[in-house]
C-alpha cells in the first residue's frame, strides 16, 4: 500500500471520528450574549437542496463521461455539505432547539425523517471519504463500488435536511433584534 493511500485511509478515520465528536461538543455550548441567528435555518437548508442538485448533476456527468465534471461537482458537494455544517452548528451555539410542534401523522413522519437524517449523516462522513479518496488515488473500480453506496446515501441526507426543515420551520421562535 502506497504513503498517500495510508494517508487518505488515516485522514478519513480522523474526519469519521473528530466530525460527529466536535459537533455534539459545540452542540452543548451556547455563545455568550449571542443574538440568536434565526436567519441561518433557511440558509442551509438551501444549501442541503443545492447540494442534491449538484450531486445529481455529478451523477449525469459521469454517466456522460465528463469526467473532469464529475469531480469537481463531487468536491462542490463537499465544500456545501462542510459550509452547511458550519452554519448549522452555529445556528445551535446561539440558539436553544426549537421543539417540533406538529401533531397527528406530521409527527411521526418528521420524527422519521430527523431520526434517519441524523443517523446517516454520521454514517455518510466515512463513505464519501472513501468514495473521494479512492478517486484521488486512481483506485477508479474501488471508487465506483462504494460510490453506488455513498451516492443514494448523500442524496438522502441533502434531501431529508431540506424536508426535515420544512416540518420544523412554522416552529421556529422569531426573535425580534
Amino acid at each position: 500500500m502506497n504513503k498517500e493511500l495510508k494517508n487518505y485511509k488515516l485522514w478519513t478515520w480522523v474526519l469519521s471520528i473528530a466530525i460527529p465528536v466536535v459537533v455534539l461538543i459545540l452542540f452543548t455550548y451556547k455563545i455568550p450574549n449571542a443574538r440568536p441567528l434565526v436567519e441561518l435555518p433557511p440558509i442551509y437548508a438551501t444549501i442541503n437542496a443545492v447540494t442534491s442538485l449538484v450531486l445529481i448533476s455529478a451523477l449525469i456527468a459521469i454517466k456522460m463521461k465528463k469526467v473532469q465534471w464529475h469531480q469537481r461537482l463531487n468536491e462542490l458537494a463537499i465544500i456545501l455539505s462542510v459550509i452547511f455544517l458550519v452554519l448549522y452548528v452555529i445556528y445551535h451555539m446561539t440558539s436553544d432547539p426549537t421543539p417540533f410542534g406538529g401533531s397527528g401523522i406530521s409527527r411521526p413522519v418528521y420524527y422519521f425523517f430527523l431520526i434517519s437524517h441524523v443517523m446517516l449523516s454520521v454514517m455518510v462522513i466515512p463513505l464519501v471519504l472513501i468514495t473521494y479518496f479512492r478517486a484521488k488515488a486512481f483506485r477508479f473500480e474501488a471508487h465506483r463500488k462504494i460510490a453506488k453506496i455513498t451516492f443514494p446515501i448523500w442524496l438522502y441526507v441533502a434531501i431529508s435536511g431540506v424536508v426535515v426543515y420544512l416540518l420544523i420551520a412554522p416552529y421556529y421562535e422569531v426573535v425580534s433584534v
